[in-house]
């Protein structure tokens, strides 16, 4: 991700917002010191991204999952009713 300083935001920063619109987050910093990030509204807040194992421990998966109902998927894969 880009970082700009503040002088270099205020110059250009219709273009820098047309870029965050696009997809293109920046960082504005002062003296060297990240200050504020720069991204489109639709984008989604931190908390709404998918994180990998949010479920865990609420959902039990059998043990036999891989093998459930495999005569039945079998039969009907190779088309015996």
């Amino acid at each position: 991700m880009k970082t700009f300083n503040i002088h270099e935001a205020k110059t250009h920063l219709s273009q820098l917002v047309e870029q965050a619109v696009k997809g293109d987050s920046f960082i504005i910093a002062k003296a060297g010191k990240p200050l504020v990030k720069v991204m489109p509204l639709d984008s989604p807040s931190p908390d709404q991204t998918r994180r990998i194992g949010f479920m865990s421990g609420q959902i039990l998966v059998p043990d036999d999952f891989n093998r459930m109902h495999a005569e039945e998927i079998g039969r009907m894969f190779e088309g015996e009713e």
